[in-house]
């Protein structure tokens, strides 16, 4: 039963969403497999479709104050397909009665719209675009309403993304019954994913048989806001956390976790740093680490938001891991982009309310990206 169409085919949905489900099935939850889209250039959804026995995530790091070395195996993808190539073949899983779930991660450069894309380019160019095209698809052939979990860390992602689709829908003049199906009885879930995911240790022996191997640290954390007045239907995992309030977990995370990879990466990465464990490993950097930290970023956000200053502390725990090596050159991906929503917020709120500029953030922004 191939319940989820997921956009994307790197390795975080690999070992987050993908992991979760395979979980899931194991407990005998019966959701399904996925259908995953590769809408980027390389050869993932290649290896994907060869590797017919799935692949493997190796969870390191403390857990419950354990050290813990275990690795999984993920069988919860059942095919994977291009969009570029594979298209029709994608437009007949949306019109799947077994279709249940859509999942993405664009990442924030995703959120955009193309003025050139038509209602039966194939594929349309932007994500929200293929949503559109997927969905107005589905409602054509009769097909239930489905419920929608973006990955990408943008604040009330799911509401941001559903804007886009209905303005895409509109551009196209596709029919107001249709919109209302899309806003109303499909369901959009605002989330935020918390977990770090690496390539996996180069001396794994399983490195050389799974070209898909990756790596994620024990802690994981996937909060989805309760939508008001709606039911709804989602598998269990441990890591799933249903919330009345999203705001707190996605500024704790994106804020301070995800803040200080950038602008770690903005500082370090052209002083010839490699991983955020060389940052931390290093007195200087490690100083300057602290200081953006616990002088600039929680004095933005702790007035709003409880626990900040716990968070802080798991979050340096986390960055050493000793068993991740987690390259500020992957972080360094789509830099500007992240920058606007990770740092600049930060950056303005801290000014406003102190009236004055925080250097270390400032130096971050500084840095136009590699």
């Amino acid at each position: 039963m191939e319940s989820v169409l997921q956009f994307g085919t790197g390795r975080f949905l690999r070992a987050f969403v993908d992991r979760f489900l395979q979980h899931a099935n194991n407990g005998g939850q019966n959701v399904g497999t996925v259908v995953v889209v590769q809408t980027t250039g390389g050869h993932r959804a290649e290896m994907l479709g060869a590797q017919t026995g799935g692949f493997h995530v190796v969870v390191r790091g403390y857990e419950a104050g354990q050290l813990v070395d275990r690795v999984e195996t993920v069988r919860s993808i059942s095919r994977a397909l291009t969009a570029g190539q594979d298209w029709a073949k994608v437009l007949d899983v949306a019109r799947s009665p077994e279709l249940k779930y859509i999942v993405s991660n664009a990442t924030e450069a995703g959120y955009v719209l193309d003025e050139t894309d038509t209602v039966d380019a194939a594929p349309p160019k932007t994500l929200p675009s293929k949503l559109a095209q997927v969905l107005w698809t589905r409602y054509q052939a009769g097909g239930s309403p489905l419920t929608l979990l973006p990955c990408e860390l943008i604040e009330r992602n799911a509401a941001r993304l559903l804007d886009l689709v209905r303005t895409q829908t509109e551009r196209w003049r596709l029919p107001n019954e249709f919109r209302s199906w899309l806003s109303d009885r499909c369901l959009w879930l605002n989330n935020l994913v918390d977990c770090i995911v690496t390539p996996p240790p180069h001396d794994h022996p399983l490195t050389a048989t799974d070209h898909l191997f990756c790596s994620a640290e024990p802690y994981a954390l996937w909060a989805i806001e309760k939508p008001v007045g709606r039911e709804f239907e989602l598998f269990k995992h441990p890591a799933i956390r249903l919330v009345d309030d999203l705001l707190p977990f996605y500024l704790r995370k994106v804020r301070i976790l995800n803040g200080l990879h950038s602008a770690m990466t903005a500082k370090f990465l052209p002083l010839g740093f490699e991983t955020v464990q060389d940052v931390l490993a290093s007195p200087s950097a490690n100083k300057w680490i602290r200081g953006l930290l616990y002088e600039e970023i929680l004095p933005a956000i702790a007035y709003r938001v409880e626990a900040t200053a716990e968070f802080a502390d798991e979050t340096i725990d986390r960055f050493r891991n000793p068993f991740q090596r987690h390259k500020l050159a992957d972080i360094a991906l789509n830099h500007s982009a992240k920058a606007r929503v990770r740092l600049q917020p930060t950056f303005d709120e801290y000014q406003k309310l102190f009236n004055r500029v925080p250097t270390r953030l400032a130096e971050a922004l500084a840095w136009p990206g590699p």
